[in-house]
């Protein structure tokens, strides 16, 4: 689990890509620029494409944590060309 303080979270374990990107995308939405959203997800496509794609809308990856059950824990933050 992260330490960085988080302002929500979600848990996209249960989803597959691309469906993926477009559960955290709508969760960002919910929050104000400079805010944070702690992502708890799978390995694999997940974890490559998920960090990539938020970086490229714009967004801050601040931490990608491994777990020890194989799943991930990402924290971004919302930029301001998301809007």
């Amino acid at each position: 689990m992260s330490t960085i303080p988080t302002d929500a979270t979600i848990d996209i374990t249960d989803v597959v890509c691309p469906i993926t990107f477009v559960k955290v995308k709508v969760a960002l939405e919910d929050l104000a620029d400079g805010q944070r959203l702690l992502v708890h997800l799978n390995e694999g496509e997940p974890i490559e494409n998920v960090p990539r794609s938020l970086k490229d809308e714009g967004h801050k990856v601040l931490s990608v944590n491994r777990n020890d059950d194989g799943t991930y824990d990402l924290v971004v933050e919302k930029g301001g060309l998301s809007a």
